[in-house]
């Protein structure tokens, strides 16, 4: 199932840089991996905010849950999560 997430990210003022910075490296090595296994197949940043658009290719809403739930920054983000599919109209043969 292909999913539509949106995240925006809110790491508190107080924390402590190195530890923002240590997080983020996390975060990025995981996505990188996640996208590597094709779970993650796109990342589009929002201009000018700590945000992004994704799409996620899963089994489900759960592993979609326990994907995100993973991630070093998900206790920092608001999340929005729409479910997709194929638009009658789409000329595409695959969702590539």
């Amino acid at each position: 199932m292909l999913f539509q997430v949106q995240m925006e990210v809110r790491i508190p003022h107080d924390l402590p840089a190195e530890t923002a910075d240590t997080l983020k490296r996390a975060e990025r090595e995981r996505a990188h991996a996640l996208q590597r296994e094709g779970k993650w197949r796109h990342l589009w940043r929002h201009a000018g905010r700590y945000a992004n658009t994704s799409i996620f290719d899963v089994d489900g809403a759960q592993e979609l849950h326990d994907i995100l739930s993973t991630l070093p920054l998900f206790p920092f983000m608001e999340i929005g999560v729409t479910p997709l599919c194929r638009h009658p109209s789409s000329i595409h043969d695959d969702d590539r």
